[in-house]
């Protein structure tokens, strides 16, 4: 059952971006499809798409942690297939942005890896030790592949972030 995702835009850079409702839909069902989780009749999952100073804001306050980050995931916690909450996922787009340019990435494939990447941690994946990271990484490789974005290998967001990402 597909969930409901409630996106909303808080910072104007975002409009530079085509259309970045229906590339979080686009990548949320992917990686249930590719996943096979079951989830809860009318589960929510909220995407925001955010500013830098926002996503700071939000990792200082609730993870101890004063610096930017591209993602991050707020499980509501439980079983995915009962949960009516699945939780949330923040992307800042300067962040996001420079990552992009950066890796030599379009940005919209950025963003869907970002996404891919905030689902699988609402779904309980993680990547705390090196088998679990293999786990997660081969995961966004096969979601990303769905969608038809080439050389997702080459852009690990687990290696990059050190787990500050998410």
């Amino acid at each position: 059952m597909n969930p409901v995702i409630d996106i909303a835009v808080n910072a104007e850079d975002w409009a530079s971006l085509e259309a970045p409702s229906q590339l979080a839909e686009e990548a949320i069902l992917a990686a249930i499809a590719e996943t096979g989780v079951s989830l809860a009749p009318n589960s929510e999952i909220s995407v925001l798409f955010c500013a830098d100073d926002f996503i700071r804001d939000l990792n200082r306050k609730w993870r101890g942690i004063d610096r930017l980050a591209s993602v991050l995931s707020f499980p509501a916690g439980g079983d995915a297939a009962f949960a009516p909450l699945l939780g949330d996922i923040v992307i800042a787009f300067e962040t996001a942005s420079r990552e992009a340019s950066e890796a030599g990435r379009p940005l919209r494939d950025h963003i869907a890896h970002l996404l891919v990447h905030g689902f699988l941690h609402l779904i309980g994946h993680d990547h705390n030790g090196a088998a679990e990271a293999e786990t997660m990484e081969a995961l966004e490789r096969a979601i990303l592949g769905r969608l038809g974005i080439a050389d997702a290998s080459r852009e690990s967001l687990i290696e990059e972030a050190a787990g500050a990402n998410d």
